[in-house]
């Protein structure tokens, strides 16, 4: 069996920036344990398989240990491919996925993804969390991650936790943010439980930290950048119950699986 496979680097205008994901387009699924092996073999934050139905696509993601539930960059990575080299003649793609219905739009060289918000609820701050992260906990916020926000930027920049320590906790991963001195906020992003000790730019994170940021700092438009080694920049809108979270893409790699 030959598979086609694309590398693209999502959040990124140029490559060698972003975070780099895998799509491989599928007639019919795989199986589970066969996606789970290909993430594996590929050993990047998110593998995305898509196979068409009626209402579009049906998507699931797969990092290399774990399927999970919403993944942002792969997405955007996703459409991409069927953009630009599926030549896709609608504007809108609709995906069904473990997280219900997700839509794309092309607008211009972006690409718009509208998600469900995520529920923000305040958390008591576990007793190793703060040695594990390495700043003091400014708020702390629960819902499939924690939201960690410290006092300013420079603070997330200069992050150096303990990657062992974080696995501790019963979360996917931990988002570190504080506000931004040229953007509106920044964040990094840990899930060592998901088999990524740091992801380069995470769009699901965004589902959280755009209804904390928007809510603060009054204002539903806002440009945020994750500000890992590598790094990229994410354009967030609240729209009461959904976020909308846009960004480029770039391919990198296309090639052929042989299973």
């Amino acid at each position: 069996m030959r598979l086609d496979i694309y590398q693209v680097d999502a959040f990124a205008t140029k490559l060698f920036e972003g975070n780099p994901a895998a799509v491989c387009p599928l007639e019919e699924w795989l199986s589970d344990a066969q996606m789970q092996q290909i993430a594996m073999e590929n050993n990047l934050s998110e593998t995305a398989f898509f196979v068409e139905n009626e209402n579009g696509f049906h998507l699931r993601w797969f990092t290399p240990t774990t399927e999970v539930d919403l993944c942002g960059h792969a997405t955007l990575a996703t459409s991409h491919v069927i953009f630009e080299h599926f030549n896709y003649p609608q504007k809108e793609i609709h995906f069904d996925c473990r997280s219900g219905e997700l839509v794309v739009q092309k607008e211009q060289d972006r690409l718009v993804m509208n998600f469900p918000a995520a529920k923000l609820e305040e958390a008591d701050v576990p007793d190793f969390l703060e040695e594990a992260v390495g700043v003091p906990c400014q708020e702390l916020y629960r819902d499939t991650d924690y939201l960690y926000v410290v006092e300013n930027e420079q603070q997330v920049h200069n992050l150096n936790p303990d990657i062992r320590l974080l696995a501790k906790a019963d979360v996917r991963g931990i988002i570190v943010t504080a506000s931004g001195e040229e953007v509106d906020f920044v964040s990094r992003f840990f899930a060592p439980n998901a088999g990524v000790d740091e992801d380069p730019v995470t769009g699901s994170a965004h589902t959280m930290l755009t209804p904390y940021w928007s809510k603060r700092l009054e204002k539903n438009e806002l440009i945020a950048r994750q500000v890992s080694q590598r790094g990229g920049t994410v354009y967030c809108q609240q729209m009461g119950d959904r976020v909308q979270l846009a960004g480029e893409a770039c391919t990198y790699m296309q090639g052929e699986i042989q299973l």
